[in-house]
């Protein structure tokens, strides 16, 4: 199989590369970063990949320059890489809306699509899940808890689920009351117990807005009403998600909190290959588990995330911006951590509604849900 990795240089692509090294049967034959030129580089020279993209201009005629080869650049090579004809797979493991072109033009190619990019779903789902029928293509989910949920619905009835079940951590600020999460930093936001991510999705996991996301995925990748998808607070990360059928009986999948499981099942499906773990699962080790329903005063950005994907339009767009610009503005000590969760809920509560239906609309809402939080953040800072 070959294979397209958008987004090389973040935490899933390069796990991503790291565990194709076992699998010699597939070939790499597009990589692109938005700016590590360096470790695109490497990862290009490693791997012989003939097709490369840097979303900035100038680096990638630098790169061009040094590697003396075409380098492709911007949104027009993302979607280059995304539709080569020779490919079988498109890894989308992009951050932000930047990925959500180049994941629908995947799916207008009839590409395999291995899915890491939580905005494509949230922001155009109601988009995106029509046209894979339409143009004959797959998505695979990457992500833990949508990939438990997947396995657990192999070979099941559709008509037979009742619900959904998703586990969360609560981050490293579960069990605190909302006053004592007032001023914690970065640094403790970014201490999570379980699981090695990225800084974004790591901060997002401790205001349990990803968990919000991924409530708004999980309803378009098993299209599952919203009063059917429940959170299950599950601090140890062992069990990664569950499915409840119509005869109560639940069905979950288990694992070591290691995202080289998802990733490995995603671009290996239909089968299961050996997986070198540091430190599988070890139920006696484990010993107890523990489940608590979810605190939606302490975690308000949670219950909008529901709030949000129920009611549609331009709402889920408007969230996604308007926390990716404060979980930055977090990030570089602009605000504290629960101005997060104000910035957010009031870009949603204050935004006039408008239906979704087209990716111009999606840019729209993007914009405005940006321009918002930017006010909002500089209000703070005057």
């Amino acid at each position: 199989m070959n294979i397209v990795i958008l987004g090389s240089s973040g935490s899933i692509g390069t796990q991503c590369l790291s565990l194709l090294k076992d699998h010699p049967e597939h070939k790499v034959i597009g990589l692109s970063v938005k700016s590590q030129t360096e470790l695109l580089k490497e990862q290009a020279v490693e791997w012989q990949v003939p097709k490369l993209c840097v979303y900035e201009e100038a680096l990638a005629e630098k790169l061009s320059g040094d590697l003396d080869r075409p380098v492709s650049f911007g949104m027009e090579g993302l979607i280059e890489l995304a539709t080569l004809p020779e490919a079988d797979m498109v890894v989308v493991a992009l951050v932000g809306m930047i990925g959500i072109l180049p994941t629908i033009s995947a799916i207008k190619a009839g590409k395999k699509i291995a899915l890491a990019n939580k905005e494509t779903l949230v922001c155009a789902g109601h988009l995106i899940m029509p046209m894979l029928s339409d143009y004959h293509a797959e998505l695979f989910p990457i992500d833990s808890e949508h990939s438990a949920i997947w396995q657990c619905l192999r070979g099941e009835e559709e008509k037979s689920v009742e619900s959904l079940l998703l586990t969360a951590s609560g981050g490293p600020f579960f069990g605190l009351k909302k006053e004592e999460m007032e001023g914690k930093t970065k640094a403790d936001a970014l201490k999570h117990p379980n699981w090695s991510m990225g800084q974004k999705i790591t901060i997002d996991s401790a205001s349990m807005m990803n968990k919000g996301f991924e409530v708004i995925e999980a309803h378009y990748l098993f299209d599952i009403d919203y009063d059917h998808i429940d959170v299950v607070m599950h601090p140890e990360s062992v069990i990664h998600s569950m499915v409840e059928y119509v005869d109560h009986s639940v069905m979950a999948q288990l694992g070591a909190p290691d995202m080289r499981l998802p990733i490995q099942y995603a671009l290996t499906w239909p089968h299961r290959y050996p997986l070198d773990l540091e430190k599988p699962l070890d139920l006696t080790e484990v010993a107890t588990l523990h489940f608590a329903k979810p605190d939606f005063e302490r975690f308000p950005l949670l219950a909008l995330a529901y709030e949000a994907g129920k009611k549609g339009g331009n709402l889920p767009a408007v969230m996604n911006a308007a926390n990716e610009v404060a979980n930055a503005a977090f990030r570089n000590k602009q605000i504290s951590f629960l101005q997060i969760e104000d910035i957010v809920i009031r870009a949603v509560h204050t935004v006039a509604y408008q239906a979704v239906n087209t990716v111009q609309d999606l840019i729209d809402a993007d914009r405005w849900g940006r321009d918002f939080a930017y006010q909002q953040i500089q209000g703070v800072n005057q």
